[in-house]
C-alpha cells in the first residue's frame, strides 16, 4: 500500500509544480531517442541519463565525428599527459584548437570508455550532451578546474550546468564493474597500463587555467595591476591544487562511497572558489571602468557564441523559457513516466533483493529524492552575472546546492541500505553494470 502511494506520487510529477516538470522536459529533450540518434547508431545501456543539459554545445555531426575519432584510436591516452594539445578555456591560443569542447569530449570519452566493458563500446550511457563524461572511472568532475575558469572568467556555465541528476544516478547505479573501476587505480599490469590512471586523469584534465597573458593583453595593466594579476594567477594555481588533492586514491566500491567521492570533490571546488575570491576582488577593484569593460569582453564573446548554438535547439530553449508551463505538456509528462520506469528498475530491485514493504518504501524515498535533484539542479543555463566576482558567487552557490543535493541522496541511500544484508547490498551494486550490457 505504501509503495503504491509513493509510486503514484513519483509518476505524477506534475503535482510537484511546474518547476520540476520544466526540468523534466529539459531532460527529455536530450534524453529520449530520436531519429538523429538512430541514424548515428548511439547505443549501449539504458537511455543516457547524463545527457540532460540544455541544447547540444556540439552539433550531432561533430559529436559523431569526435566519437569516430575516439573509436578509431586517433585520440590517445597520452594526450591527457601532453601539454601540446591542451585547449585553453577560450580556445583562442595560437596553435591550439578553436573549440576546446571537441578535444574535451575526445579526451574524456577515451578515458571513460577504455576501462568500461573492455573498451569495446563506442559510447556510454552516462556521458554528457557535449560528448564528455562527468565520471571517468572513479574520478568525478575531471574538468573541475577548467569549468571554474570558464564560468568565472568567460561567463560560460555550459559544462558546469551539465552536472546534476545524471551524475548522481551514475553514482548510485555505477556503469563500471568492480574490476573495471580497479583498472584506473592499478599500478601495474597490462590492463592498468592501457587504462589511464587516476593521477593521469586528474593532472591532464587541467587544460589551461587562468589565461593571465590574454587578460594582460586586453587590459594593459600598470605595475600594481600586473602584480595583482600575477597574484590572481597564483591563486588560480592554488585552486587547481586544492581540486587535484580531492582525486580518489582508491576506486570507490559502493554507491555510498561514490556519493562520498562526489561530496569530497564538490567541497574541494567550493574551497577553490574561496581561494580565488580575495585575489579576484583585489584585481578587478584596481581596474578602471574601461579596463573592466575589456575584461568583460571575454564573457561577452563567449555568451554570443553560446546564444547562437542554443538557438538551434528550439525544444530545449522552450523548456527554459520562463513563460513555458509544462503542466499542459501532456507528451512531456507521458515521456517522463516512461523515463522513470526505464531508468529506475524498481521492480527488478524489489524482486532481486527480496525487499519487504519497509525496504520497498525506502527504495521509493531514494528514487524520489534523487529525481528531485532535476529541480534543484536545473540544467538550464545559469543567469549571466555582470562581473567576475558575481559569477564566482553564483558558481559557489550552485556547487553548494549540488553538495546539499548529493548529501540528501546519500542520506536516503543510507536509510535504504540500513537493514539490508551483505548479499542484498552486493545484489544492489550489481544492477548498475548490468544496465550497460
Amino acid at each position: 500500500m505504501v509503495r503504491s502511494v509513493v509510486r503514484s506520487v513519483v509518476l505524477s510529477r506534475s503535482r510537484l509544480g511546474p518547476a520540476l516538470a520544466g526540468a523534466v522536459l529539459v531532460v527529455l529533450t536530450v534524453l529520449l531517442p530520436n531519429r538523429a540518434e538512430a541514424q548515428f547508431g548511439f547505443r549501449g545501456g539504458p537511455l543516457g541519463v547524463a545527457r540532460f543539459a540544455v541544447g547540444h554545445v556540439l552539433g550531432l555531426s561533430r559529436l559523431r565525428h569526435t566519437r569516430m575519432g575516439v573509436r578509431g584510436g586517433r585520440t590517445r591516452d597520452a594526450a591527457l599527459r601532453s601539454q601540446d594539445p591542451r585547449p585553453r578555456p577560450d580556445g583562442a591560443e595560437r596553435g591550439q584548437p578553436t573549440n576546446p569542447y571537441v578535444m574535451r569530449a575526445a579526451l574524456t570519452a577515451q578515458a571513460a570508455l577504455s576501462g568500461w566493458h573492455g573498451g569495446h563500446r563506442p559510447q556510454g550511457w552516462w556521458r554528457h550532451p557535449d560528448g564528455s563524461y562527468g565520471w571517468i572511472g572513479p574520478v568525478f568532475w575531471p574538468f573541475a578546474h577548467d569549468d571554474l575558469t570558464a564560468a568565472i572568467i568567460f561567463g560560460d556555465t555550459t559544462s558546469l550546468s551539465l552536472y546534476g541528476y545524471g551524475d548522481i544516478y551514475a553514482a548510485i547505479f555505477a556503469p563500471y564493474a568492480a574490476p573495471e573501476l580497479a583498472a584506473y587505480t592499478a599500478p601495474h599490469g597490462r590492463r592498468g597500463r592501457r587504462v589511464p590512471s587516476v593521477e593521469t586523469v586528474c593532472d591532464g584534465s587541467d587544460t589551461g587555467g587562468l589565461p593571465v597573458e590574454r587578460i594582460a593583453e586586453l587590459v594593459q595593466p600598470n605595475e600594481m595591476q600586473r602584480t595583482a594579476l600575477d597574484d590572481l594567477g597564483a591563486a588560480w594555481i592554488s585552486a587547481r591544487d586544492i581540486i587535484r588533492a580531492s582525486c580518489p586514491a582508491q576506486a570507490p566500491a559502493t554507491a555510498a562511497e561514490r556519493l562520498g567521492v562526489m561530496q569530497i570533490r564538490l567541497e574541494a571546488m567550493i574551497k577553490a572558489t574561496d581561494a580565488i575570491a580575495p585575489a579576484l576582488e583585489k584585481f578587478v577593484h584596481l581596474l578602471d571602468d574601461g579596463q573592466k569593460a575589456k575584461l568583460d569582453s571575454l564573457a561577452q564573446q563567449r555568451r554570443a557564441a553560446l546564444a547562437s548554438a542554443q538557438r538551434k535547439d528550439a525544444q530545449a530553449a522552450k523548456a527554459c523559457d520562463p513563460d513555458y508551463d509544462p503542466r499542459y505538456d501532456v507528451q512531456a509528462q507521458h515521456q517522463y513516466e516512461q523515463l522513470v520506469q526505464q531508468q529506475w528498475p524498481a521492480a527488478e530491485i524489489v524482486s532481486t533483493l527480496k525487499l519487504d514493504d519497509t525496504g520497498s518504501a525506502r527504495l521509493d524515498v531514494l528514487q524520489d529524492t534523487t529525481l528531485r535533484t532535476m529541480q534543484t539542479l536545473s540544467a538550464c543555463p545559469m543567469k549571466a552575472e555582470a562581473t567576475p566576482q558575481a559569477r564566482l558567487a553564483a558558481v559557489r552557490t550552485r556547487l553548494q546546492t549540488m553538495l546539499q543535493a548529493v548529501g540528501g541522496v546519500a542520506d536516503a541511500l543510507d536509510d535504504f541500505e540500513a537493514d539490508l544484508s551483505d548479499e542484498q547490498k552486493a545484489a544492489f551494486e550489481a544492477i548498475g553494470p548490468k544496465r550497460g550490457t
